[in-house]
């Protein structure tokens, strides 16, 4: 059965690799409001997804015609027009179609949406978010909300757990290891020796290596501790200038992998440690207690832990990588291979780990060729792995378990975004009771205003906040009536696509959990809601 379908551009074969190529996705859309899911569905099929279903039960009509579709096709459905165009973006992609509204779904048929990776929901009421993610958290299939109001975006992640380990931050450090070296490093080090060295090995010779000999003299100097504060580093600065060598009249050579060697050791002196966002994973539940259930995250979690425990002394796996630099090739390549080689040593270890705690729950192997995690990856990038884990909407909307504090303190400006999400609750109730958004009739937008004012204050009322949202909110989304612009429908589109993509292959950091996008201020932030 298909797991994961979803909508983006690019030859699937150029992007994410099989996982990608064979999830599903479903975008549920609620009749008339449609230019968000245009945008998320054209971002999806060119990127590769295996395939994308879309549940609307929306005919095409003449008001349509003006924003989304050719006047040829007023006799057809939505999602007809839809899927017809899409595939042209990417044949290698699947396009299917439900002629269905959501809601009538999930009387008829709820499990429908179980079988997807992803279920993206574009305007939707709010009951019906709250019925579609009630089904899905149970499932266990992430939910991606994804709303524009005006000049206002809004996307909401519910998903019980969502684990990445390919997180690629930004400006990640170097695991170099050179304050715990390890006994392979240690001996290729020692292999050289810099004072008997013909200038032009020199001059060649690895930074690593430079600083790696330097820092062995200076911890022989200093009761084996590693420079640590700014005064000790120029110190050991200045200790690396004293080796380079010098000319006839005793001027400094130019030696640029000594000048490397000097700008990077800060780089160079990184503490070897676990962060604690790791250690919460080494920590967790699901990582202590294994079972035949366990997903292959949390099973190669706790072989690395265990790594780190035995083995490793307090450390994680060598990553196995070192960055460019100037020195000959067969000196590069020696050393690189030292860390690579040490790597997969690691790894093997873990693997031996992970194979022992599969015996003892009664599995022989596991598949980790089949849509499994490998090893080597894993403990490539074991510093970085991440869990997001969401609020469901139901307890995000419950009286009991409301997050009042942190709406309260991002109320302290009353421009925050947080107004925006207040207001989109206003609005939402005002839709309840009167089965239409403010201010959709022009003739009826100054009569809006005050109930919609009244829909404000009991929202505060019934959650007892006691903060102050400005008139001229209310007065802006009436003014507003639920018109969708297509450059903040693109915007919001475009995001969510990527959030979809991120969701799908585990690679980068989805946010938590709630994100605004105020194109009045061309700001955007993200609450934990």
């Amino acid at each position: 059965s298909q797991r994961n379908e979803i909508l983006m551009p690019v030859k699937p074969r150029l992007c994410y690799g099989p996982h990608f190529r064979s999830s599903s996705v479903v975008i549920t859309v609620n009749p008339h409001e449609q230019p968000v899911c245009f945008t998320v569905l054209f971002s999806l099929p060119l990127s590769g997804i295996g395939a994308f279903t879309i549940v609307d039960g929306h005919r095409v009509t003449g008001e349509d015609v003006g924003n989304n579709d050719d006047d040829d096709d007023d006799d057809d459905d939505d999602v007809v027009v839809v899927c017809f165009f899409l595939q042209e973006l990417n044949s290698d992609v699947s396009g299917n179609f439900v002629e269905e509204s959501p809601d009538k779904l999930l009387d008829n048929d709820p499990e429908f949406f179980h079988r997807f990776s992803l279920v993206i929901g574009v305007q939707l009421p709010e009951s019906t978010c709250l019925r579609l993610g009630s089904v899905l958290w149970s499932a266990g299939v992430p939910f991606l909300v994804c709303r524009t109001y005006g000049l206002v975006g809004y996307m909401r992640l519910v998903v019980k757990e969502h684990t990445v380990v390919e997180s690629h931050p930004d400006n990640a450090l170097e695991d170099l290891r050179l304050d715990q070296p390890f006994t392979e490093l240690k001996n290729h080090i020692s292999t050289y020796d810099l004072d008997s060295m013909e200038k032009k090995d020199h001059s060649h010779t690895p930074w690593i290596v430079v600083v790696a000999k330097y820092l062995e003299n200076w911890c022989n100097e200093h009761d084996l501790q590693v420079p640590k504060n700014y005064k000790e580093k120029e110190a050991f600065r200045q200790l690396i200038r004293e080796g380079i060598r010098k000319n006839e009249s005793g001027a400094p050579e130019e030696e640029e992998n000594f000048d490397e060697a000097i700008k990077n050791v800060n780089t160079a002196l990184n503490p070897t440690k676990i962060s604690s966002a790791v250690d919460d994973i080494f920590n967790s539940e699901q990582c202590e207690n294994i079972t035949s259930q366990t997903a292959a995250f949390w099973l190669m979690a706790r072989g690395v832990r265990d790594f780190v425990q035995n083995e490793g002394n307090g450390s994680l796996p060598v990553r196995g990588t070192i960055p460019d630099m100037i020195a000959d090739s067969d000196k590069f390549i020696s050393l690189q291979n030292v860390y690579r080689e040490k790597a997969l040593q690691d790894a093997a270890v873990v693997a031996k780990h992970i194979q022992s705690h599969l015996q003892a729950v009664g599995k022989v192997t596991y598949p980790f060729n089949a849509g499994g995690l490998p090893v080597s990856p894993l403990c490539k990038n074991a510093a970085f792995l991440r869990v997001v884990r969401c609020r469901s909407l139901a307890e995000e909307y419950s009286v009991d378990s409301f997050h009042k504090d942190t709406i309260t303190s991002c109320m302290d400006s009353p421009d925050s975004e947080m107004v925006l999400y207040l207001m989109l609750r206003a609005v939402d109730r005002f839709y309840q009771q009167h089965s239409r958004y403010p201010g959709v009739y022009n003739y009826q937008v100054e009569e809006d205003i005050s109930t919609l004012k009244l829909c404000v204050n009991s929202l505060l009322q019934e959650y007892s906040l006691n903060v102050n949202v400005k008139d001229d909110y209310v007065h802006e989304f009436c003014r507003y009536g639920a018109a969708e612009p297509h450059t903040v429908a693109s915007f919001l589109g475009g995001a969510a696509a990527q959030e979809a993509i991120k969701l799908i292959t585990h690679q980068f950091v989805p946010f938590n959990n709630t994100f605004i996008y105020n194109a009045m201020a061309q700001t955007s932030t993200t609450f934990q809601l």
